[in-house]
């Protein structure tokens, strides 16, 4: 009788299909390729929508508003955990419930946001990863230099209102322009047809000969445009991911986003299985990539120097 108990007992739990929410501030498309590999991680851990797992997916489609009722509707559903991708989804989460677990993707950081306590204990149910690197704005700006003979002006397209993300990195690339002698013109920049162009065209007034954007989860949604419009103002760039170069941009240096996000994908195991938020730290970005596209280098009669193209990981030609 006890050996039928048991066995019922775990059919029952084999048959179970768990249910996660993802809650993301962009757009479908804007997200695909980085879904895309927190799924193949799922996959290989053996979890498969429609199998024994199933997702709901929740997108802002670039606007703020409507984060709160999305992650209230998550709980409502009363999924297992949900799965968020930058600082105002993770809040709207965090304020719609404070025992579903939530696994960050890619938060810049999560400390200074007020949500964990801290990397190593983060406490409640809070946990995942940070994209926040120190350095890396400043090294962006080196590269860039190093890459554009007389580099003197460089426009900063950042979001118009104010943001934990954009904070950290300007407190970083401020000062870090002064030291490398340029001059760092920040543009805000409405994340709209008209407003990427507006931005553009402020940035030539400008006479900045280099573009560079915070890394606001807004501008990796509309990457494709702003690659179009670096090539059609002949503006030399360097991105914080490499999906900008995918699309032609020029060339890339930062955290490799889809390795975050296939680590998200093994603390949701992790979690699924049992584990407590509580109990895992919030991990830091471990992997960083320098990408260079000689394709785009042409198109804009740039010619970077061999010391530049020597320190990259990969060299698109």
């Amino acid at each position: 009788m006890l050996f039928a108990l048991c066995s019922s007992a775990a059919a029952q739990q084999a048959g179970k299909i768990s249910r996660i929410g993802f809650l993301d501030s962009s757009t479908a498309s804007g997200s695909a390729v980085l879904l895309e590999a927190f799924r193949q991680e799922m996959r290989k851990l053996g979890w498969i929508e429609g199998k024994n797992i199933s997702v709901e997916y929740r997108f802002a489609e670039g606007n703020r508003e409507p984060l709160p009722e999305l992650a209230a509707d998550l709980v409502r559903l009363k999924v297992d955990l949900i799965v968020v991708t930058g600082v105002r989804p993770a809040l709207a989460a965090r304020r719609a419930t404070t025992t579903i677990p939530i696994v960050m993707t890619s938060i810049g950081d999560p400390v200074g946001a007020g949500l964990v306590a801290s990397l190593a204990r983060p406490g409640g149910n809070v946990t995942g990863f940070s994209g926040l690197a120190p350095g890396l704005s400043t090294k962006r700006l080196e590269i860039l230099k190093d890459a554009v003979p007389k580099l003197a002006r460089v426009g900063l397209l950042r979001p118009p209102e104010a943001s934990i993300p954009r904070d950290v990195q300007l407190k970083e690339m401020r000062p870090a322009a002064v030291a490398l002698k340029l001059k760092l013109e920040e543009i805000e920049t409405q994340l709209d047809a008209k407003g990427l162009e507006n931005a553009f065209q402020t940035a030539k007034q400008k006479q900045v000969n280099g573009i560079m954007t915070t890394g606001a989860r807004s501008f990796f949604t509309e990457r494709k445009r702003i690659v179009e419009l670096a090539g059609k103002y002949r503006l030399p760039a360097i991105y914080y991911q490499k999906e900008f170069v995918d699309e032609g941009g020029l060339m890339s240096y930062g955290v490799d986003f889809d390795d975050l996000y296939r680590r998200a994908a093994v603390y949701v195991d992790k979690i699924l299985k049992g584990a407590k938020p509580a109990d895992l730290p919030v991990q830091q970005a471990t992997k960083f990539e320098f990408i260079i596209n000689l394709k785009a280098a042409k198109q804009i009669g740039l010619t970077i120097p061999p010391s530049v193209l020597a320190k990259a990981d990969r060299v698109i030609r």
